[in-house]
């Protein structure tokens, strides 16, 4: 029997990521399936081996390193932080194959390591020039983690501003798994900011809205951020998510066939009280599929093979039509606004050119 196609699911669950965490390892362990029931992966049963990507990163560097020495993992994928990318990325470089499944900054181009998930040009760019058009908005705060993907795409942001006629009245950054917003509020209600843009994480985010909605400031001021999903919208609760809309490739309450068509099979392999479907899980299915289709492509599970033969592997997935070029897939943001406790979806963005 050929030896198993073993995939290192790296995904917070701990920390302000971990809410996510149990979604994504359901959707894994769905997406396993479908590729076992249909001759895995180069004819090789796949495997999931979760890591905790919410410890010290020398921990998980530590942590990869022994499962790739030991000859356990053949590749890796995952939601998890651009921090962890940064020092996952030395490790499995010219080693096994990469698919980092977050919304991310952009700007990636390391050998071996492809992108998935959205950037700013499908979804930060985008989404402001809407809210701009249809609802006038042009005078903006950033609250954000103080780390690399905020930071990052706060310099793309300040682009956007030149180019739409935007002002960029304050810029907040708040410790990555913070206790209190006490300080930041009283900086945004002076700012004279018409609009915020969340660049924050699992429960920092939750966190985050029911102090601006306890202050009334959602009565006030609009919110969008690229990255708020099902878990994040319920624990936030209705009353504090009003006024906020959100940009992604995926949303539970997404009307396409490819989309209904996950939720369909997640719900009967799981039943109805199985952890949330949501965008950073779906994105952990992409992953998973877009590694099946770059070996099945390069026939071959080597990295060099699967390198030379990557652009233009294309896959359908519940986003759609994927296709990857240059190390990232080119694919479809949808805005949508917060209903509740469901996401409205208004409809798709205009990519930036």
């Amino acid at each position: 029997m050929a030896k198993r196609y073993q995939i290192g699911l790296v995904i917070p669950l701990r920390g302000p990521g971990g809410i996510f965490g149990p979604s994504c390892e359901a959707v894994a362990d769905l997406a396993a399936a479908h590729l076992n029931d249909n001759g895995g992966i180069l004819g090789r049963e796949v495997a999931i081996e979760v890591v905790d990507a919410s410890g010290p990163p020398a921990e998980l560097r530590g942590r990869i390193a022994g499962l790739l020495d030991a000859g356990r993992i053949d590749a890796i994928t995952g939601w998890h932080i651009s921090t962890v990318r940064e020092h996952l990325s030395s490790v499995v470089a010219d080693r096994v194959p990469y698919v980092y499944t977050s919304l991310y900054e952009g700007g990636e181009s390391r050998r071996g390591i492809f992108c998935s998930g959205e950037t700013p040009g499908l979804q930060v760019g985008p989404a402001l020039s809407w809210l701009r058009r249809n609802m006038g908005l042009r005078r903006w705060a950033i609250v954000g983690s103080d780390y690399i993907w905020p930071r990052r795409t706060a310099r793309v942001v300040r682009q956007y501003c030149r180019a739409f006629g935007l002002d960029l009245v304050e810029e907040i950054y708040v410790r990555y798994g913070t206790p209190s917003f006490a300080a930041t509020l009283p900086r945004l209600e002076a700012s004279g900011a018409e609009g915020v843009l969340m660049l924050m994480v699992g429960s920092d985010a939750v966190k985050f809205n029911r102090a601006f909605a306890r202050r009334g400031l959602h009565e006030r001021m609009v919110r969008f951020t690229p990255l708020m999903e099902e878990n994040m919208l319920l624990a936030s609760g209705a009353d504090a998510t009003e006024n906020l809309f959100v940009a992604a490739g995926y949303f539970k309450s997404l009307a396409t066939a490819d989309a209904l068509d996950l939720m369909s099979a997640y719900v009967e392999r799981f039943g109805p009280g199985a952890p949330p479907l949501n965008n950073a899980a779906e994105s952990c299915y992409e992953g998973i599929m877009a590694l099946a289709a770059l070996s099945d492509r390069a026939r071959s599970a080597e990295l060099s093979d699967i390198v030379r033969h990557s652009t233009g592997v294309g896959y359908e997935g519940p986003r759609g039509t994927m296709t990857i070029s240059g190390g990232h897939t080119h694919q479809t943001v949808y805005l949508a606004a917060a209903g509740g406790y469901e996401f409205d979806v208004i409809g798709a963005l205009e990519p930036m050119t």
